[in-house]
This record gives C-alpha cells, sequence and structure tokens, in this order.
C-alpha cells in the first residue's frame, strides 16, 4: 500500500499521544496540530541530513512553541536519528531521557536549541539567520541555508517576538521563515479572550512577506515555503491549524493543549486518523518512508564537504578553525602585550573606555568577534573600528546597531553563537539586565559563549539616577548557574576579564564596566591571568594582617585606599580583588582558603547590595555597599553620602576590631 503524506503525519500525531499518555504529562495538542507542518518540512523542505546534526550548513530548525516536544522527537525517531529510540520516547519526561519535557541543546541530537520560555525560540532564531548570512558574506557559498521556526500564538504575544520580527524584518533577514501554528487557542480557551492582533499586518508592518494557507494541506504548505524562500524578506506564514487534530471531543479545545488525553479519547483519536497500530508501533512502511527522508540529503552534504575542501588552503583553515570555535592562538601574547604597557599607564580611565581599547587590539585577530549595541554606541564603546555596520542587506561587517531592544539583542546574540562560527557581543547598560534577563538565563543553560558587555554599573554612573543605577543587578546576575559576570577594576583586568570571557567556550558572561575614571590598580605585570582565578590578593599586607578588604571593579581603589588609611593607624590590612565571584566560587578550596586569608576582620565593598558577599566575608563580616536604590547627583557625592569611602571603611574595621 502507498504511504501517503498524511499516513505520515499521523505517525507524529500517534507517537506524540502515546508518549504523553505514558508519562502522564505533557503537551499532545500541538503535535498533533502541527504534524502536517512538520511533516512538510521534513519530508520535502528542510536541508538536512539525520546521519550529521551537526553538518554547518544545514537547515536549522527551531520549535519555538517548545512544549510541543514530542512533535521534534517524533520526527527525530522517524527520520532516523540514532541516539532517539523508541525507547527514549517511551520514557518521555523521564530522569535520564533524550527526551525531557522542552527540548535541549546538547542534551538531545538535532535540537538547535533550547525552548520553552515562549517568543525566545523565534527571537534566537534571529540570530541564526543573520549568522549566516554574515558568514556567507564572508566565506561565499559554502554557507547557504534557511532557518525555519515554529511558532505557537503563546511565542507571538511575548513581547520579545515585536523585538526579533522588528530586527529581522528590518536587516531583510530573507533567510528566515516563521510557520506559524496558527490554531487559535491558549491555556485560557479561545485566543480571542485576550488578544485580536492580526498577525500578518503585524509581521507586514516590521517589513516582513506574510501569507496565510491551510495548516493541514501540506501541498499548501510546501508552496507556500517555496515562495518564501524566493523572497527577499523574511517570511511568515500562517497555518491554520486544529489544536489535537483527530482527538473527537478535545480537538480545537483547550483541552487538548497541556494534559494527555486519556485512553478513552486516544481511542477515538485512533479510529478518526484510521490508525490502527498499537501504541508506539509505526508500521515498517511508512517508517521505511520516514527514513528514506531523513537520509535524503546525504548527497547534499557530500556535495558541501567537496566544496569546503575546494576552497583555497588558507580560507579553508580560517573557515575551519571558526566553525570548531577554536580561538587565534596570537590571542594570549595579544593580551600579554596590552597588559605591559597598561601596567606601565597610571592615568585613571573608565573601564568602558578600556574595554574599548583591549576591543581595538583584540578584534583584528579575533576575527570571529562582532559587537553590537541597544542604542548605546558611543556610551558602551563597543564598537569594532575601521569595520563596517551591519545594514539593511548589506552583512559585511563587525558591528550590529540592534536599536532600543534589549530582550531581542541578547537572545540574537545567543543565537549566532548557537549557529556557530562568530563570538558575539552585545552591550547596554547593566541597570537595562532586567530586560533581557530571560535571554542571559537561557545562553547560561544552553553553554554558549555570549559576551554581554552592560556598562555604568553602579551609582559611580551619578546624575541620571536611582532609575538607572543599577544596586541589585549584580547579585541577581551571579545567582543564575554557569553565568560569569565580570567586574574588573582597572586596564590590567579589563583585559584579562575579555580574555577570560573569550576562553570560557561553554559560558555566556557579563562585562560589568564603569562609566567614571578609575585609578590603575595593578602597576606590576604578572603574565597569568589573575582575574581567571575570580580573586587574587592585590596588595599584601605590612605583617600579618589583621583586616582583609575584598572589593571588586570601582571600590577596589576605594579598598586601597583604605588599606593605607589603616596603615597610617597601625593596622595592617591587605586588599584582595573579585573580579568574578563566579570563578571565585568555583575554585580549588585550597586556592580560596589562601585567598580568603586568616585576617580576623573581613570587609567587603560593592557599591550594590549585600547578596552574594557572605561566601568570603562571612555572616558577621562588615559589608560597605548599598542597602536602597541610589539618588541623582555627581557619583562623588553619592559615593559620600552612601558611606562607600575609604574612609568609612576604615573606621568600620577600627571599631570591630576594638570589639575583639
Amino acid at each position: 500500500m502507498t504511504v501517503t503524506p498524511n499516513d505520515m503525519a499521523n505517525a507524529i500525531r500517534a507517537l506524540a499521544m502515546d508518549a504523553v499518555e505514558q508519562a502522564k504529562s505533557g503537551h499532545p495538542g500541538l503535535p498533533m496540530g502541527a504534524a502536517d507542518i512538520a511533516t512538510t518540512l521534513f519530508t520535502k523542505a528542510l536541508k538536512y541530513d539525520i546521519a550529521d546534526t551537526s553538518w554547518p550548513d544545514r537547515d536549522r530548525f527551531v520549535l519555538s512553541a517548545g512544549h510541543g516536544s514530542m512533535l521534534l522527537y517524533a520526527v527525530l525517531y522517524l527520520t532516523g536519528e540514532k541516539s532517539m529510540t523508541i525507547e527514549e520516547i517511551r520514557n518521555f519526561r523521564q530522569m535520564g531521557s533524550k527526551t525531557p519535557g522542552h527540548p535541549e541543546v546538547h542534551h538531545t541530537a538535532g535540537v538547535e536549541m533550547t525552548t520553552g520560555p515562549l517568543g525566545q525560540g523565534i527571537a534566537t532564531a534571529v540570530g541564526m539567520a543573520l549568522a549566516e548570512r554574515m558568514l556567507a558574506a564572508e566565506f561565499g557559498d559554502v554557507v547557504d541555508h534557511n532557518t525555519f521556526v515554529l511558532a505557537s500564538d503563546g511565542d507571538l504575544m511575548e513581547g520579545v517576538s515585536q523585538e526579533a520580527i522588528a530586527i529581522a524584518g528590518h536587516l531583510r533577514l530573507s533567510r528566515m521563515i516563521v510557520l506559524h501554528d496558527d490554531n487559535g487557542i491558549s491555556i485560557d480557551g479561545p485566543l480571542s479572550v485576550a488578544d485580536s492582533v492580526d498577525q500578518s499586518k503585524r509581521f507586514e508592518a516590521c517589513g516582513w512577506r506574510a501569507e496565510t494557507v491551510d495548516g493541514h494541506d501540506q501541498a499548501a504548505i510546501l508552496a507556500a515555503i517555496d515562495r518564501a524562500r524566493a523572497s527577499d524578506k523574511p517570511s511568515y506564514i500562517a497555518c491554520k491549524t486544529t489544536i489535537g487534530f483527530g482527538a473527537p471531543t478535545r480537538a480545537g479545545t483547550s483541552k487538548a493543549h497541556g494534559e494527555p488525553l486519556g485512553k478513552d479519547e486516544i481511542a477515538g483519536a485512533r479510529k478518526a486518523l484510521g490508525w490502527s497500530a498499537e501504541p508506539f508501533v509505526i508500521p515498517d512502511d511508512i517508517l521505511s518512508a520516514w527514513r528514506w527522508a531523513g537520509s535524503r540529503g546525504n548527497a547534499a552534504r557530500e556535495a558541501w564537504t567537496a566544496k569546503v575542501g575546494k576552497l583555497d588552503p588558507a580560507t579553508r583553515a580560517e573557515f575551519e578553525r571558526r566553525l570548531k570555535r577554536t580561538l587565534p592562538a596570537a590571542l594570549g601574547a595579544t593580551i600579554e602585550a596590552y597588559k605591559r604597557k597598561a601596567a606601565e599607564d597610571a592615568s585613571p580611565i573608565a573601564t568602558r573606555k578600556a574595554s574599548e581599547a583591549v576591543i581595538g587590539v583584540i578584534a583584528p585577530i579575533v576575527p570571529e568577534l562582532i559587537t553590537g549595541s541597544a542604542d548605546l554606541t558611543g556610551s558602551n564603546n563597543t564598537k569594532v573600528e575601521a569595520t563596517p555596520a551591519i545594514s539593511p542587506g548589506n552583512f559585511k561587517g563587525r558591528f550590529i546597531h540592534w536599536g532600543i531592544r534589549e530582550h531581542g539583542m541578547a537572545a540574537a546574540a545567543n543565537g549566532m553563537a548557537l549557529h556557530g562560527g562568530f563570538s558575539p557581543s552585545d552591550a547596554t547598560f547593566l541597570q537595562f539586565a532586567d530586560y533581557c534577563r530571560p535571554a542571559l538565563r537561557l545562553g547560561a543553560l544552553m553553554d554558549v559563549q555570549t559576551i554581554h558587555v552592560m556598562t555604568h554599573d553602579s551609582i559611580g554612573l551619578g546624575e541620571d539616577g536611582p532609575t538607572h543605577q543599577p544596586v541589585e543587578h549584580l547579585a541577581s546576575l551571579r545567582a543564575i548557574p554557569n553565568l560569569l559576570v565580570f567586574r574588573p577594576a582597572d586596564r590590567t583586568e579589563t583585559a584579562e576579564c575579555w580574555q577570560a570571557a573569550l576562553e570560557a567556550s561553554h559560558s555566556p558572561s557579563v562585562l560589568a564596566l564603569t562609566r567614571q575614571n578609575l585609578p590603575q590598580a595593578r602597576k606590576t605585570y604578572v603574565a597569568e591571568n589573575l582575574s581567571a582565578r575570580g580573586a587574587y590578593e592585590l596588595s599584601p599586607a605590612a605583617g600579618d594582617a589583621k583586616v582583609s578588604i575584598f572589593a571588586s571593579g570601582s571600590e577596589v581603589g576605594i579598598a586601597l585606599d583604605a588599606q593605607k588609611l589603616l596603615a597610617e593607624k597601625g593596622v595592617p590590612a591587605r586588599v584582595v580583588s573579585v573580579p568574578c565571584l563566579d570563578l571565585f566560587d568555583a575554585a580549588d578550596p585550597a586556592y580560596r582558603e589562601k585567598v580568603i586569608g586568616k585576617a580576623p576582620i573581613r570587609v567587603g565593598i560593592e557599591a550594590a547590595v549585600r547578596q552574594g558577599w557572605d561566601a568570603i566575608i562571612g555572616d558577621d563580616g562588615i559589608f560597605v555597599g548599598m542597602k536602597g536604590f541610589g539618588a541623582s547627583a555627581p557619583y562623588q557625592k553619592l559615593y559620600e553620602h552612601f558611606g562607600i569611602t575609604a574612609q568609612h571603611v576604615a573606621e568600620a574595621a577600627i571599631a570591630r576590631l576594638k570589639l575583639i
């Protein structure tokens, strides 16, 4: 019997129903409703070879609606991904399985990114599509693929989706195609209870091509995709579907969304779909058709490999280095040369300006470094000089104007990192980390190397006042696992933090940088990257230390001044610079013990809240910092007003010593 496209789509529906039922949790509605979309993509439209899910020139498929994960797991099993066995499908949502509740990149082969927080998939895919165009502009037709997104109504209601589609439309990312599972149902019921947006007009207003098709007509879906691929704009295809397609009483209702259908409903769905196979069983002829679909891209992959082999040797070597994410060998020597000069320059400098100088020396030897800013280019100081900025339809450049779209920017940067070929860096003020926090968290969860430059890092920004002065942000960012938060104190530490961020291949980083000038704290050249240790003794005590002073960033200078005041009072004190609490927390216990030392009094200084510092100074340690929001005034007045001064540190330490 001839296998039909409906048969192949029903295989997805059957596996989704069975897996969710066995797990007693999950979301059957989307896989059943979007099965025709997925079948069209994976059997006719996508360029991929299931034998190598990491093929660099594959089309990317992002399941932005990650709650419908069984759609993707079913397709991976059906197309023949070796690690996606029927046993893994049976173990849906169970401990240690390859089939977690939401797709996780690096955990399951064939998953392009971790999705589930709605809106993140479509926003991250913008970065993938942008990276493809930028890499193609640099290396030619060895880079030639599309980025497909399957998005739900919920994805498009999230605010970050607006930032994403605005960026993609402005830049004319024609290789990006969004297929909307347009079923008109949300958890609360019909979408109309909360939303009445005309999505096609919305996308068109942002510079996209838009059309609507029957989401259960595979021929119509394919024709729409073909039209999208021929367009010079990104494309939005609204696929009108029925959630829980085939379920006799739940199809088209919110009851199909996020709970098992139940045995009776599944029996009815099997009858309605004409599916007679036992649970978790795919008839041989249907499975064979799917396996052929999974292997149909083999010839294209082999042809691509041959094309790469014909590149001139230097271009090929650079292309392969970039894909392997190997840093240029000259980076270490470049940083060392910069540090030698920095140690000789005692003039005060803001670390945002020091960062600009570091970018100036590393950008020429790290061509994969791409920078950008959320409309704060002149304040963040991240532009790679002497190179053009990316502009609509022109992808030869090193800098991206993201506009005032912090969330979309950070998500797209994650996408560039996931795509490969680039080490993306974006920038905004530290205060606006709150506007992109979901993308920062997801980047940490996905182990991507994205560098977020966040300037104006404290009350030290001055007159703009408490709306722009971050006080809780360092603590809140440090609370995110696998996100490295760097706060350098001078030129030298800024260079070291940039190096550490570039070398942290499985972690995103935040570089928290000052607006105000800071003195040069490190006046002696040391070859080792001390900042990569997280903390180190910057200035030892003259004798047995009675006080250990720990500080980060702009407060290191205050710590050094306090050390001098204490010395004048006959109190030996030492200063420890803490450029990265996260790395210090992960350091060898013996090193931590040595750096923390045995002085009876410990003082922490940071123009921020205390959270996180007790791991170093102890519950009874002295903390000099912020207890509330800032104020509007010149920064010198603010430090005095809030008591973040060398005099206050010395007085507090002496007062505590008298109690011992």
